[in-house]
Protein backbone atom coordinates (compact mmCIF):
# COMPACT_ATOMS: atom_id res chain seq x y z
CA UNK A 1 0.00 0.00 0.00
CA UNK A 2 2.94 2.14 0.93
CA UNK A 3 5.11 1.40 -1.72
CA UNK A 4 3.95 3.11 -4.68
CA UNK A 5 4.56 6.44 -3.24
CA UNK A 6 7.66 5.61 -2.12
CA UNK A 7 8.96 4.28 -5.51
CA UNK A 8 6.94 7.86 -7.05
CA UNK A 9 9.08 9.63 -4.34
CA UNK A 10 12.21 7.86 -5.15
CA UNK A 11 11.90 8.72 -9.30
CA UNK A 12 10.86 12.64 -8.46
CA UNK A 13 13.91 12.82 -6.34
CA UNK A 14 16.29 11.20 -8.63
CA UNK A 15 14.79 13.83 -11.63
CA UNK A 16 15.53 16.69 -9.08
CA UNK A 17 19.13 15.63 -8.38
CA UNK A 18 19.78 14.86 -12.06
CA UNK A 19 18.68 18.51 -13.17
CA UNK A 20 20.52 20.16 -10.00
CA UNK A 21 24.44 20.19 -12.11
CA UNK A 22 26.20 18.12 -9.67
CA UNK A 23 28.95 16.88 -11.11
CA UNK A 24 31.46 14.74 -9.22
CA UNK A 25 35.02 15.68 -9.09
CA UNK A 26 36.50 12.62 -10.93
CA UNK A 27 33.26 12.82 -13.30
CA UNK A 28 34.93 15.85 -15.06
CA UNK A 29 36.21 14.68 -18.14
CA UNK A 30 39.96 13.85 -18.42
CA UNK A 31 40.56 14.15 -15.06
CA UNK A 32 41.43 10.36 -13.70
CA UNK A 33 43.22 9.95 -17.16
CA UNK A 34 45.55 12.82 -16.83
CA UNK A 35 46.19 12.38 -12.89
CA UNK A 36 47.59 8.63 -13.95
CA UNK A 37 50.06 10.29 -16.51
CA UNK A 38 51.87 13.01 -14.14
CA UNK A 39 55.23 11.69 -13.41
CA UNK A 40 56.87 12.36 -10.05
CA UNK A 41 59.94 13.48 -9.21
CA UNK A 42 61.10 13.33 -5.58
CA UNK A 43 64.30 14.09 -3.59
CA UNK A 44 66.30 11.09 -2.64
CA UNK A 45 65.91 9.64 0.72
CA UNK A 46 63.14 7.97 2.84
CA UNK A 47 60.49 10.59 3.14
CA UNK A 48 60.94 10.80 -0.76
CA UNK A 49 60.83 7.68 -1.38
CA UNK A 50 57.70 7.62 1.14
CA UNK A 51 55.94 10.75 -0.69
CA UNK A 52 56.12 8.84 -4.31
CA UNK A 53 54.89 5.96 -3.29
CA UNK A 54 52.08 7.38 -1.81
CA UNK A 55 51.72 9.46 -4.91
CA UNK A 56 51.59 7.16 -7.31
CA UNK A 57 48.78 5.21 -5.86
CA UNK A 58 46.99 8.35 -5.17
CA UNK A 59 47.40 9.31 -9.26
CA UNK A 60 46.75 5.40 -10.01
CA UNK A 61 50.19 6.31 -12.01
CA UNK A 62 50.12 4.00 -15.42
CA UNK A 63 52.71 3.07 -18.04
CA UNK A 64 51.26 5.50 -20.69
CA UNK A 65 54.15 8.27 -21.43
CA UNK A 66 53.48 11.34 -18.76
CA UNK A 67 51.69 14.15 -19.82
CA UNK A 68 53.07 16.20 -16.86
CA UNK A 69 56.11 15.75 -14.58
CA UNK A 70 55.94 16.98 -10.99
CA UNK A 71 59.07 18.06 -9.54
CA UNK A 72 58.78 17.93 -5.28
CA UNK A 73 60.97 19.61 -2.46
CA UNK A 74 60.35 18.44 0.34
CA UNK A 75 61.32 20.10 3.83
CA UNK A 76 60.93 18.64 7.30
CA UNK A 77 61.15 20.03 11.01
CA UNK A 78 61.11 18.17 14.22
CA UNK A 79 59.62 19.86 17.21
CA UNK A 80 59.65 18.96 20.95
CA UNK A 81 56.19 19.04 22.43
CA UNK A 82 56.04 17.11 25.75
CA UNK A 83 58.74 17.82 28.09
CA UNK A 84 58.99 16.03 30.98
CA UNK A 85 60.84 17.71 34.40
CA UNK A 86 63.97 16.58 33.59
CA UNK A 87 64.08 18.33 30.07
CA UNK A 88 63.50 15.32 27.75
CA UNK A 89 60.75 15.03 25.26
CA UNK A 90 58.56 12.47 25.27
CA UNK A 91 56.11 13.83 22.32
CA UNK A 92 57.43 15.14 18.97
CA UNK A 93 55.64 17.39 16.44
CA UNK A 94 56.70 16.28 13.04
CA UNK A 95 56.20 19.00 10.23
CA UNK A 96 56.31 17.77 6.23
CA UNK A 97 55.95 20.62 3.88
CA UNK A 98 56.01 19.42 0.75
CA UNK A 99 56.62 21.82 -2.55
CA UNK A 100 55.47 21.31 -6.20
CA UNK A 101 55.56 22.16 -9.58
CA UNK A 102 54.23 20.60 -12.23
CA UNK A 103 55.71 20.72 -15.46
CA UNK A 104 54.11 20.14 -18.63
CA UNK A 105 56.20 17.45 -20.99
CA UNK A 106 55.66 18.75 -24.26
CA UNK A 107 56.19 22.49 -23.84
CA UNK A 108 58.41 22.02 -20.74
CA UNK A 109 56.37 25.36 -19.35
CA UNK A 110 55.48 25.11 -15.17
CA UNK A 111 51.76 24.85 -15.47
CA UNK A 112 50.97 24.44 -12.39
CA UNK A 113 52.67 25.09 -8.50
CA UNK A 114 51.49 24.86 -4.62
CA UNK A 115 52.92 24.41 -1.56
CA UNK A 116 51.44 21.45 1.27
CA UNK A 117 52.34 21.16 4.72
CA UNK A 118 51.41 18.56 6.78
CA UNK A 119 52.25 18.34 10.80
CA UNK A 120 51.22 15.01 12.85
CA UNK A 121 52.33 14.21 15.84
CA UNK A 122 54.09 10.72 17.79
CA UNK A 123 55.44 9.99 20.78
CA UNK A 124 59.55 9.32 21.85
CA UNK A 125 59.76 6.47 24.06
CA UNK A 126 62.62 5.35 26.40
CA UNK A 127 63.27 2.49 24.23
CA UNK A 128 65.37 3.75 21.07
CA UNK A 129 63.53 1.02 18.61
CA UNK A 130 59.95 2.24 19.58
CA UNK A 131 61.27 5.75 18.98
CA UNK A 132 62.75 5.42 16.02
CA UNK A 133 59.66 3.53 14.78
CA UNK A 134 57.34 6.08 15.99
CA UNK A 135 59.12 8.86 13.78
CA UNK A 136 59.77 6.69 10.86
CA UNK A 137 55.51 6.01 11.14
CA UNK A 138 55.00 9.73 11.37
CA UNK A 139 57.26 10.12 8.45
CA UNK A 140 54.67 7.73 6.07
CA UNK A 141 51.29 9.03 7.99
CA UNK A 142 52.70 12.89 6.64
CA UNK A 143 53.91 11.55 3.70
CA UNK A 144 50.42 10.05 2.89
CA UNK A 145 48.79 13.12 3.83
CA UNK A 146 50.71 15.32 1.85
CA UNK A 147 50.10 12.60 -1.52
CA UNK A 148 46.01 13.00 -0.56
CA UNK A 149 46.21 16.84 -0.63
CA UNK A 150 48.44 17.20 -3.17
CA UNK A 151 45.91 14.49 -5.71
CA UNK A 152 43.11 16.90 -4.70
CA UNK A 153 44.74 20.02 -5.69
CA UNK A 154 45.73 18.41 -9.04
CA UNK A 155 42.17 17.17 -9.48
CA UNK A 156 40.56 20.39 -8.69
CA UNK A 157 42.83 21.90 -10.86
CA UNK A 158 42.07 19.46 -13.40
CA UNK A 159 38.53 19.92 -13.58
CA UNK A 160 38.85 23.51 -13.44
CA UNK A 161 40.94 23.73 -16.74
CA UNK A 162 42.67 27.43 -16.97
CA UNK A 163 41.27 29.29 -19.93
CA UNK A 164 43.54 30.35 -22.77
CA UNK A 165 44.33 33.96 -22.88
CA UNK A 166 41.94 35.85 -25.38
CA UNK A 167 43.28 37.87 -28.37
CA UNK A 168 42.19 40.64 -29.92
CA UNK A 169 41.23 40.09 -33.59
CA UNK A 170 42.53 43.41 -35.40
Amino acid sequence: MLRAPLSVLAALSALALAGCGFTPLYGAPGVSSTLSAVQVNTPEGRVGQLIREHLDDALARNSEPAKYRMDLQLSEQRFPRGVRVDNVATRYEYVLTAVYTLVSTSTGAPAKTGRVRVEVTYDSADQPYASVAAQQDAQDRAASEAARRIQLELAVWLSNPPKAPKTKAG
